[in-house]
């Protein structure tokens, strides 16, 4: 979900980065540098292009697109994304080009970047040395549009694609506040993404005199949610895309609204210890928090469990605490209205509908590719990731599709930095599986068989934080 959390406090403020605090290549179809200069020059005819149905838009031309240079320039905002990426992970530099801010009409108001207060906010960058090709990303949790740049931006623009990302039509912690009915807000975010898609199309084709010649979805937690939800039900917009562990909705479950509340009522005992605490270490890892994983519990219990299961059941059943928003912050079971005792199999039909409006069916459309960590401890990989690729199977689909499972990954990749003989980075093994949806495309070699990506033995940090095969046994 990669939210921005609350600040953690006591030992684990020092033992976690500022930026988690605050918070989640070999073969192109054209490399960077082989690809067709833009029309005219750098930033040519730049005031003439126009983003369609954009209400406001502002055009840019800067000597670098990536964050080597836009963090300077003022062009990305570096605490959208913050703890989502190891401090280590390689910059690319050297692509000059026009970025394109603005936004499209919408009532909403909770993105203040620009000093604009409108939502439904978005970015396109078009590097003068252009590939053919066109990548497109809603953004992780609920933060807004910069918060892909480092992690996929960078290496995308490096590679000569344009690049487009929205903040998905609402953000911030109370993004459940906007549209009328359960769902609206999640519902949203496919639309947009949608929207985003169709413009930047035409905006891409506008500044090199040519459509692209592949378009690929990608994104990390809700934003590998969008993707999925985006090649099932708009194929036809898309080549192909990679999901980085992606949220899973579907009304039967599971959900997080499943395994969170288990989450929330079983870590106090274990934390506490004593008698009950093996009987509850157990009780987690059957809500599908892995064994090993231990490690993790008391950071995501501090910052991301108790929040994140309140303000997602908030938007999807906000009838479960009445007037309350939200719910109460780290409720004792036996709290009237408490979101550790949430139960979603006992809740009104009218909830699962609501799930159903946002929900996944594994009928992918175009190639797709997955990556999840098994360490993931606020999606617990047995829970998401594995589930969505028996749906895929189940739907017949499973010819479009490849699944690894990073084996020591977890959610946010920052934590590689805290737990480096634990953890390792899912960036690199994100930055590998793009290029194999590359090649996959552009020759129709397939990648690797889908299979679990060992951790491998006595591998320097140095080198894990930018290098990972997917290559089998």
């Amino acid at each position: 979900m990669r939210l921005s959390p609350r600040s953690p406090s006591g030992s684990w403020q020092h033992r976690v980065p500022t930026a988690l605090a605050v918070a989640a290549l070999v073969l192109t179809p054209t490399s960077a540098t082989a690809a067709s200069a833009s029309p005219g020059g750098h930033c040519a005819h730049r005031e003439q292009l126009r983003v369609p149905g954009a209400e406001r838009q502002q055009a840019a031309c800067l000597a670098e697109l990536t964050t080597a240079g836009t963090v300077a320039s003022g062009h990305t905002d570096p605490a959208d994304w913050a703890g989502l990426t190891p401090k280590d992970l390689t910059v690319p530099s050297g692509v000059p080009g026009i970025q394109i801010d603005g936004y499209f009409p919408d009532t909403s108001t909770t993105n203040t970047n620009h000093g604009w207060r409108h939502d439904s906010q978005f970015v396109i960058r078009l590097p003068d040395r252009w590939n053919g090709g066109l990548v497109v990303a809603g953004t992780p949790g609920n933060r807004e549009q910069y918060a892909n740049d480092r992690a996929i931006a960078d290496s995308a623009l490096s590679r000569g694609y344009a690049y487009a990302a929205t903040d998905k039509g609402n953000t911030g912690l109370a993004f459940y506040r906007d549209g009328k009915a359960p769902g609206d807000a999640i519902t949203e975010w496919n639309a947009r993404l949608t929207q985003l898609t169709r413009a930047a199309r035409v905006t891409v084709a506008r500044r090199y005199h040519r459509p692209p010649s592949r378009t690929l979805v990608t994104g990390m937690s809700n934003g590998g949610y969008l993707v999925r939800w985006q090649l099932e039900n708009r194929p036809e917009l898309y080549d192909g895309g990679v999901d980085w562990e992606g949220t899973l909705w579907r009304p039967e479950g599971p959900t997080l609204l499943d395994f969170l509340p288990e989450a929330l009522r079983h870590y106090p005992l274990y934390a506490a210890g004593g008698g009950r605490a093996r009987e509850a270490q157990e009780a987690l890892h059957a809500a599908g928090f892995p064994a090993g994983s231990e490690f993790l519990w008391p950071y995501h219990h501090q910052v991301y469990w108790d929040l994140t299961q309140r303000i997602y059941r908030e938007e999807l059943d906000p009838g479960f605490d009445g007037a309350t928003e939200a719910g109460t912050p780290y409720c004792a079971a036996g709290t009237p209205a408490c979101d550790t005792d949430y139960d979603y199999a006992t809740r009104p039909d009218e909830v699962r509908r609501a799930v159903a409006r946002i929900g996944l069916t594994g009928r992918i459309g175009k190639p797709l590719i997955t990556l999840h960590g098994t360490l993931d401890v606020l999606l617990p990989i047995s829970q998401d990731s594995d589930v969505y690729a028996r749906m895929v199977r189940d739907a017949g689909r499973d010819g479009l599709y490849r699944y690894y499972r990073i084996e020591g990954g977890t959610h946010t990749d920052a934590l590689a930095d805290v737990f480096p003989d634990r953890l390792r980075p899912l960036a690199p093994c994100y930055r590998t599986a793009f290029t194999a949806l590359e090649r996959w495309l552009g020759t129709g070699l397939r990648p690797p068989p889908s299979w679990t990506v060992d951790l491998p033995a006595g591998a320097e940090t140095a080198t894990l934080v930018n290098s990972c095969s997917l290559e089998g046994q």
